[in-house]
């Protein structure tokens, strides 16, 4: 059965994964990657522009589906080597805004699950936000 799932995660980190094909959530966690399969989305939900950064951003910026159900670690520096997942993500797509995820009746459910930083959704809220973002 297919998941939907929400990662947190800046918007800067969220542009070098869709560049690059990949998906790292909770800093790098191994566990919250494992828990999706192949064929389940996600959205990435960006509060910030970057993580070191007080510019807030509070919008879903991208979209992807899972390739397949391998999790690999990979060396982004000799102290960090964080897990990581293939994405196929949907492009091109335009942000969607906290304020447009607010009207949906499930949002106060997710909305206290945001500091997780990785949590499953409903299709219907997934569809929501995807229309949204979907670029025709």
């Amino acid at each position: 059965m297919v998941k939907f799932w929400v990662g947190v995660v800046s918007e800067n980190h969220v542009k070098r994964g869709v560049k690059g094909g990949f998906c790292q959530v909770c800093h790098g966690k191994g566990g919250p990657l494992k828990r999706m399969k192949k064929g389940d989305y996600l959205l990435y939900y960006s509060p910030k522009v970057a993580l070191d950064s007080d510019q807030k951003l509070q919008a879903f910026t991208a979209v992807g589906k899972m390739k397949d159900d391998r999790v690999y670690q990979f060396e982004m520096a000799p102290d960090f080597i964080p897990f990581r997942r293939d994405v196929e993500y949907y492009q091109p797509v335009r942000s969607c805004p906290i304020e447009v995820a607010r009207q949906h009746p499930d949002w106060k459910t997710y909305a206290s699950q945001l500091r997780y930083g990785h949590f499953e959704v409903s299709r219907d809220f997934f569809k929501s936000i995807f229309t949204y973002m979907k670029i025709d």
